[in-house]
């Protein structure tokens, strides 16, 4: 991930009801969810829903699959990694351990120690 997908991703998030979106598809897991069940959840006019959703979708937060007349969003759970492990990469100056904290793994998905990186 470089600087310019980072802050398109940050600025996708900078908003209240994105955050609660996400958070919602997040916790949906690769089941997603269709926007009317989004709308309802976060108690949004379907039409404000989809603003917020098309910003999303912009930067890569979001997938969307039609089913039907239904539209089924799920979150880009690997982009967030991948953000994850860009903000944390160089953690304490490449001593990771003097930070007390793991890191994320982008190509694996797990968290694992940072001091594990040889």
């Amino acid at each position: 991930m470089n600087k310019d997908a980072a802050t398109k991703v940050f600025e996708s998030l900078s908003s209240g009801v994105r955050l609660d979106a996400w958070r919602l598809l997040v916790k949906a897991g690769p089941d997603g969810m269709v926007a009317g069940e989004l709308a309802n959840n976060l108690g949004l006019a379907a039409n404000t829903l989809s603003f917020h959703l098309k910003a999303m979708m912009y930067a890569g937060l979001l997938s969307v699959t039609q089913e039907g007349r239904f539209l089924r969003y799920r979150a880009n759970i690997s982009l967030m990694v991948e953000l994850i492990g860009y903000l944390t990469e160089e953690c304490c100056a490449g001593h990771p351990e003097a930070c007390g904290i793991g890191c994320i793994n982008p190509s694996t998905q797990l968290e694992q120690s940072c001091c594990a990186k040889a």
